[in-house]
C-alpha cells in the first residue's frame, strides 16, 4: 500500500502494533514457562494480561475511526520473538537465562513505548482525543513495564554473576589439579630415564686399580 498522508501512516502504524500485540500475546506463555525467577515470572504473566487488556483497546480505537484492524505483520516484532527463542534454545535454563529473557523483554517494551509513543502523538495532533486517551494509558503501561523489569533485573543479575564466578572458580580448582597429576606424571616418566643414564655412565667409567698391599 502506498502511504501518502498523514491519516494514511497513521493507520499503518496502528495496525502494526496491532499485529506486535498479537504475536507478543502468543510468545509471552512460552517465554514466562521457561524462567526461573519467581519475581520475572509474575512481571511476565501480568504484563501478558496486561496486553490482552492493550489489544482490546486497539480494537476500539480501530471501532472509533471505523477502520479494520488486519492486514499488516509486525516484522520489527516478529524479529525480537526470534531473538528471544534463539536465547531460549541456547541458554541453559537458571540465572543467565532469565537475563537474556529480561534483556529480550525490555527490547520488545522500548520498541512498543516509542511505537505508541508514536501514534499517540498523532491521534493527539489530528483531533481524535478519545483515541489518543487510549493509546496513552498503554503507553503508560509500557514504560511501567520497562520499569518493573529493571528492577527484577537487579536481583537476577547479581544472581546469574555469582553463579558464573562460582563455575569459573571450579575450573580453576579442575584445572590447579590436573596440573598437579601432570607434573607427578612427568617426574615418574623421568625417574626411569635419570636411572639408565646413570647405569650406563657407570659402565663406561674406568675401574679403579686396586691398592697395593
Amino acid at each position: 500500500m502506498s502511504i501518502t498522508t498523514a491519516q494514511e501512516l497513521f493507520l499503518d502504524e496502528l495496525k502494526d502494533i496491532y499485529s506486535a500485540e498479537k504475536q507478543a500475546i502468543r510468545a509471552y506463555p512460552r517465554i514466562t514457562k521457561t524462567a526461573s525467577s519467581d519475581e520475572l515470572k509474575q512481571a511476565l504473566q501480568t504484563h501478558l494480561e496486561q496486553t490482552k487488556g492493550q489489544l482490546e483497546r486497539l480494537d476500539r480505537i480501530f471501532e472509533l475511526l471505523e477502520k479494520r484492524s488486519g492486514g499488516k505483520t509486525c516484522e520489527a516484532m516478529k524479529g525480537l520473538l526470534e531473538e528471544a527463542s534463539e536465547s531460549i534454545e541456547e541458554i541453559e535454563k537458571g540465572p543467565v537465562l532469565d537475563v537474556a529473557i529480561i534483556a529480550a523483554a525490555q527490547r520488545i517494551e522500548h520498541y512498543e513505548i516509542a511505537a505508541y509513543g508514536t501514534v499517540a502523538k498523532l491521534a493527539e495532533a489530528m483531533g481524535h482525543s478519545e483515541v489518543h486517551d487510549l493509546l496513552a494509558q498503554t503507553l503508560q503501561e509500557e514504560k511501567d513495564t520497562d520499569q518493573i523489569l529493571s528492577g527484577v533485573a537487579e536481583s537476577v543479575n547479581s544472581e546469574a554473576i555469582g553463579e558464573s564466578q562460582d563455575e569459573e572458580d571450579e575450573e580453576t580448582e579442575d584445572e590447579e589439579v590436573n596440573g598437579d597429576d601432570e607434573e607427578g606424571e612427568d617426574d615418574a616418566e623421568e625417574a626411569p630415564a635419570k636411572s639408565k643414564k646413570a647405569v650406563k655412565k657407570a659402565a663406561k667409567s674406568p675401574a679403579k686399580s686396586k691398592s697395593k698391599k
